[in-house]
């Protein structure tokens, strides 16, 4: 029973979040390299536009992109480029349909591709969505994600991502 009404309440909660599947923002990025303990922080734009096309451009540094149009994944970061195919690299498949589907609000597919359970919670006007791996994470997975979106609207705040590898990810959408 607690699970049906935990499905019921991602359901509800991912119509609620439909009205905020579109995102045209400012954001920050911090990523933390847990075995060097290294930190980098970046800024940028991100365009989500509701289905599967997601473009971040970034202003710090400037001229690194990452991009999403369809199956694929356009990446210029750091000086390295790569174009690549979502449906010829299950890492790159896991990786592209976990961001699709964390900025469209579909929490449960997020959770399945990730092999992990999800929960939603919800204090001071903020609702977070934790998908926590369950066991073994799938090549190219997140061990976690956490999302943090405003209970009134739905609009994401907050986008944390934690690969298999010990890299960090923190996105905070302005």
């Amino acid at each position: 029973m607690k699970h049906i009404t935990l499905i019921i309440i991602a359901v509800l909660f991912s119509v609620t979040a439909f009205a905020q599947q579109t995102f045209d923002n400012d954001f920050t990025q911090t990523k933390v390299m847990k075995l060097s303990g290294k930190t980098i922080n970046k800024a940028g734009h991100i365009v989500f536009d509701g289905k599967d096309q997601l473009i971040m451009t970034y202003t710090e540094p400037s001229g690194d992109s990452f991009i999403i149009d369809g199956n694929k994944v356009k990446i210029n970061m750091d000086g390295k480029k790569a174009d690549l195919d979502a449906n010829k690299a299950k890492m790159v498949k896991v990786q592209r349909s976990t961001l699709l589907n964390c900025l469209s609000g579909n929490w449960e597919q997020a959770a399945t591709d990730n092999n992990a359970e999800l929960t939603i919670s919800e204090e001071k006007g903020l609702k977070t969505i934790a998908i926590v791996a369950k066991g073994k994470v799938p090549k190219g997975g997140y061990k976690s994600v956490i999302v943090t979106c405003r209970a009134s609207d739905g609009h994401m705040v907050k986008m944390e991502l934690e690969e298999a590898i010990g890299i960090i990810n923190t996105y905070e959408i302005k």
